[in-house]
Parts: C-alpha cells; sequence; structure tokens
C-alpha cells in the first residue's frame, strides 16, 4: 500500500485528539466512575506509578483530562471490580473486560516465576490459605521475619518474605490488587474476585487469538505507531516479528503506512484512523491554542519518547534515576502541552506543612514566545494543579528563562 503523504502538524493534532488532550474543554465537572471507566476504555489502559513527588502517575494522567476528576473515582472502579491491574505498557489499570486477552502473558510470567515459588513454598501456602480465610488483605498484615532479595533490592536482602512472594503471586496472575487505599495495596484470590465469564473466557481463549486481540489493544492505544518500539503488543517479539506483524496489517488494509514531512522514522496509523487524520490535514499549520496541562512522566503520550521527538520536537527523559547533581530539569519533571506543543517543564513537589505547591524549576524550551497570554495561562495552570492537590500556595523556585517571571 502506497504510504499516506502528511505533515506532523496534523499528526501530532491527531495524535492529541486520540489522547484526549486537544480542544479540551476545562469548565469543572463532577465527573462519576462511568466517566473515568470511559476514558480507561478509550486510552485502553493507564500506567500505574507508586512515586509520590505529588500524585501518583494514574490520577495526573486521568486529571489531565477530566476535569473535576478525583483519585477516588479510579479507587472505586478498582473496588467494584471494573477495572484490574496487571501487566500492559508497564503494571496499568486496564478495562475488566479484557482480561481474558491476558492470559498468554499470565502464563508466561508463570513459568518464570515458579522455580522461586517452590523456593518459598511454605510461605505460598501460607498467603494463600490467609486470603482464601480472611479475604482482601495488605501486605502489612502478613509477618515475616525472614528478608530477601525483593525487586527492587539492590544490595542486602530488605524485602518480607511474604511481601515478595505477594509481588511474585501477583505476577503469575494467582492473586490481584482488589482495592487501593492511598499506596497501599489489597490483596485476594483471582479466582475469587474475577467474574467467571471472564475467568472461563481468559481458560479457553486460544493463545494465538489472545496474543492478536492484545497487540490490537496496543496499536489503539498508541494510534501513531512503529515497529522499532521495544514493547510492541505488549509481547516478547523479535524486530523480525513486529515488522511482520505491521506489513502483514498494511497488505490487509487494516494499517496504513505514513510518510510525514521532516520524519524519517516510518510511521503507521490503523486504517479506521485515516479520515480523523485526514481531517487535521486540512487544517492550518499554524499552532493550536489551548488550555496549559502538566503531564506525568509515565502519561500516555509520553510512552513512545522517540515519538515526541519525530513529531513534537521535544526530548524528555525521566530524570527519577538520574544523580541529583546530573539532573536537568528535576527529579519529577513534567512536560508542559499547550494546545497542541510541549513548551517545556515543571518540577512539582507539595509542602503539606506550609500548604503549598512547591515548583522546584519551572522551564520553557528556546524558541517559545513569552507573551503575557502564555504567563496567564501558566498561573491559571498551576492554579488548577495545586486545587487538584488540596493546597492553596504556590511557590516557584527557579524559572528559566527569567524573562518568563510570573509576578
Amino acid at each position: 500500500m502506497k504510504p499516506l503523504h502528511t505533515n506532523r502538524h496534523a499528526v501530532r493534532r491527531f495524535l492529541l485528539e486520540t489522547q484526549h488532550l486537544l480542544y479540551k474543554d476545562e469548565t469543572r465537572h463532577t465527573p462519576d466512575p462511568e466517566a473515568v471507566l470511559q476514558m480507561i476504555q478509550s486510552l485502553e489502559c493507564v500506567q500505574l506509578d507508586p512515586v509520590a513527588a505529588v500524585e501518583r502517575n494514574q490520577h495526573l494522567v486521568l486529571a489531565a483530562r477530566i476535569p473535576g476528576y478525583e483519585p477516588k473515582l479510579l479507587n472505586q472502579l478498582l473496588s467494584n471490580g471494573r477495572v484490574f491491574e496487571y501487566w500492559a505498557n508497564a503494571a496499568c489499570a486496564i478495562p475488566i473486560e479484557d482480561y481474558p486477552m491476558f492470559e498468554p502473558t499470565r502464563n508466561r510470567l508463570q513459568s518464570l516465576t515458579q522455580s522461586e515459588l517452590n523456593t518459598f513454598e511454605p510461605v505460598v501456602e501460607e498467603v494463600l490459605h490467609r486470603l482464601e480465610v480472611d479475604g482482601p488483605l495488605p501486605a502489612r498484615a502478613f509477618r515475616s521475619t525472614e528478608r530477601v532479595h525483593g525487586y527492587w533490592d539492590n544490595k542486602q536482602p530488605k524485602t518480607k518474605a511474604t511481601s515478595h512472594v505477594l509481588n511474585l503471586l501477583l505476577d503469575s496472575g494467582t492473586i490481584r490488587v482488589v482495592r487501593r487505599e492511598g499506596n497501599e495495596r489489597f490483596f485476594h484470590l483471582t479466582e475469587r474476585t474475577v467474574p467467571s465469564e471472564y475467568l472461563s473466557s481468559a481458560q479457553s481463549i486460544e493463545t494465538m487469538e489472545a496474543n492478536q486481540l492484545l497487540l490490537e489493544k496496543y496499536l489503539r492505544a498508541y494510534r501513531v505507531f512503529d515497529f522499532a518500539d521495544a514493547r510492541f503488543g505488549w509481547q516478547k517479539m523479535s524486530a523480525a516479528k513486529r515488522r511482520a506483524e505491521v506489513m502483514k496489517r498494511v497488505e490487509m488494509g487494516d494499517v496504513i503506512p505514513l510518510q510525514i514531512d521532516d520524519v524519517r522514522r516510518p510511521y503507521f496509523i490503523l486504517a479506521s484512523d485515516l479520515d480523523r487524520l485526514r481531517q487535521h490535514g486540512q487544517e492550518s499549520d499554524d499552532h493550536v491554542e489551548g488550555p496549559i496541562r502538566f503531564l506525568p512522566p509515565l502519561d500516555n503520550l509520553l510512552w513512545r519518547r522517540d515519538r515526541l521527538v519525530d513529531l513534537f520536537d521535544f526530548t524528555y527523559k525521566w530524570e527519577i534515576y538520574t544523580p541529583k547533581e546530573k539532573r536537568q530539569f528535576g527529579y519529577y519533571a513534567m512536560p508542559i502541552l499547550a494546545g497542541d506543543r510541549l513548551i517545556g517543564r515543571m518540577d512539582p513537589g507539595l509542602d503539606r506543612k506550609q500548604n503549598r505547591l512547591v515548583v522546584r524549576f519551572l522551564h520553557i524550551e528556546p524558541g517559545i514566545e513569552i507573551t503575557e497570554e502564555l504567563r496567564c495561562q501558566l498561573r491559571d495552570a498551576m492554579g488548577r494543579f495545586a486545587e487538584f492537590h488540596g493546597v492553596q500556595n504556590i511557590v516557584v523556585e527557579r524559572i528559566e528563562p527569567a524573562t518568563l517571571h510570573l509576578e
């Protein structure tokens, strides 16, 4: 199939639209769990992360798209069994109806964890018995004096044996997170908490069918994709296999190759999205103005960093693992989206004692015109961000360029 010729303006507006980040109404609403579920279904999943410099990633993703969003809404969906937590792009909140297609992933992780689970067999039996008898329990409910090398122990064994077993059982799909209170997870047996129809479908689904469904889910989540992505399809695939899966769909007419001006990397879209992309291609190349939003480091839009460079001329690295003295933008620097452009970064933190949002560094990219309108938009956006976090005051410690002053 001949590639569709287009430009970066059109592709990035299309991408932002499908990510629910374009032409956004900032009017504050009172959303309910159903509205949040519909957003997750449209995005396909939302990545989870425990880092709490401000609110956690999953809640920041949803707050950037749903005015009036509150973290309790996602927690209600988890408690009510409308979403489940498992490995997609990474650890994610996923609509429960997608449970069957992850069966090959669960089987693969079961085979990888079985040897270690066998090593901890007495602890495994204790954990499963407690859950069967007592129902949902947090990690602190299990007492253990034994310390082992957990997932994040680089040197000395620091993790409780019971906590490590809980993580292994999570990966294998034997148990799952059924609710969260803050960042505390409550676990229960999967067979007791997933609706029987989905358990039955998971047991009967063929591996090839499940893998194809999962790949299609990935394509819908990314919308503008390339086969060089190591996470392609959210399954273990060689580079040759990734390319073959894309080209097979091109030959079938389900996927459209793109020829994007000034972009060398080959990108593709779903054929069902062609009209939406063409519509954006008919628009002016002038930048779309719009309200400012701060995107968390693991926002869906940011999953493919090479794509940010190609479409937005924006290079982003999450510096959480960079030594403090080598950080350029900050521990939790959040890209700033203004209309259809990524224009800078904000590194926020919370000072609960002083009831304030502390912006450690506010940076605007070179080439972005500093106008009074931009200053007003930034002040408004930081005000909304502070309100979302339940604080009233804002302190900006460092600004670049200096002409950006917000007083």
